[in-house]
This record gives structure tokens, sequence and C-alpha cells, in this order.
């Protein structure tokens, strides 16, 4: 797979991960009849989890 071909394959795969979050949270904070709350905290602990997954696919191939 080529460069650019790569890089389009991974911006539209983020995008529909991005999608899909919001529409889970939004379908959460409907079913609970609340108005959509993302704590800092929650924030947080989403940020550590993301650059988690973001050094697990940078070693991707590694043979070591």
């Amino acid at each position: 797979m080529n460069k650019n071909r790569t890089l389009l394959v991974g911006a539209l795969a983020g995008a529909m991960t991005g999608l899909i979050a919001a529409m889970l949270l939004t379908r959460r904070a409907d079913e609970q009849g609340t108005e959509l709350s993302f704590t800092t905290g929650d924030g947080m602990k989403l940020g550590v989890m993301v650059i988690g997954l973001l050094r697990a696919v940078a070693s991707l191939g590694d043979e070591k």
C-alpha cells in the first residue's frame, strides 16, 4: 500500500471511530434523560487510552 493510500485509510478510520464515539455518548445521554456531560477526568482517561493505542500502533511490525 502506498503512503497516500495509508494516510487516507487512517484518516477515514479515525473519523469513523470519532463519529461512533460521539453517537454512543449522545445515545447514553438521551437514554439517561440528562444533558451530555464530559468531565476533565473523563478527558484525561480518554487521552491516556488514546496515547496507549497510538504507541501500540507505532510498535506494529517491530520484530523484537
